[in-house]
């Protein structure tokens, strides 16, 4: 396991607005409105830490979006919410407890959601694909916030993801995020 810094970094959500290299500024900021939904929905407000577990420990203090009624309407659908909001969260995530950057989002059927790459590359070969990505989002855990069974359900999420990406590729390493919104929780595994 990695443990990561003491100090509290700060993984702020409204830095997808900016873009990443496999993902727009225009998906970066819908990306980071599900991620706000999905939290301020779990009763949370910005700066509530999010916890570390898995491969990683450590914590980081979350910040996000205001959200606004308008965005609460767009963002209605909690499953698809949920997916964006996962998304928001964990690619930001890999990019401070990883060498790795997200570089390409996969196809449908290949079992993972996203290459990475990492931004030290050559300038021959930037952005290589050396990594996959798989994530999954949790809204609310079927027990009361921070009991043993909730996380025994993230465990379970993150040992279905492990089991699905390597049934496809088991020679290029992959990162499993599954992110829990009502404690917040991310579990991270590196395959």
């Amino acid at each position: 396991m990695t443990q990561l810094p003491e100090s509290q970094s700060v993984l702020d959500l409204s830095e997808l607005q900016q873009g990443l290299p496999a993902i727009t500024p225009a998906f970066g900021s819908a990306l980071a409105e599900a991620g706000a939904v999905c939290l301020s929905e779990q009763g949370h407000q910005p700066s509530v830490a999010l916890e570390v577990e898995g491969s990683f420990s450590g914590a980081f203090v979350l910040l996000w979006p205001q959200v606004t009624e308008q965005m609460r309407r767009c963002w209605n659908d909690q499953d698809y919410t949920t997916e964006q909001g996962a998304y928001s969260v964990a690619l930001l995530l890999i990019q401070r407890i990883t060498s790795f950057t997200v570089v390409e989002r996969s196809r449908r059927g290949t079992g993972f959601d996203y290459w990475l790459g990492n931004l030290s590359d050559s300038a021959d070969m930037p952005f290589e694909k050396s990594a996959r990505l798989e994530v999954s989002g949790i809204r609310r855990g079927d027990s009361p916030a921070g009991t043993v069974p909730e996380r025994r359900q993230v465990r379970a999420r993150v040992t279905l993801k492990e089991a699905q990406v390597q049934a496809v590729d088991s020679l290029s390493p992959a990162y499993i995020a599954v992110i829990e919104f009502s404690q917040p929780l991310a579990w991270v595994v590196e395959q």
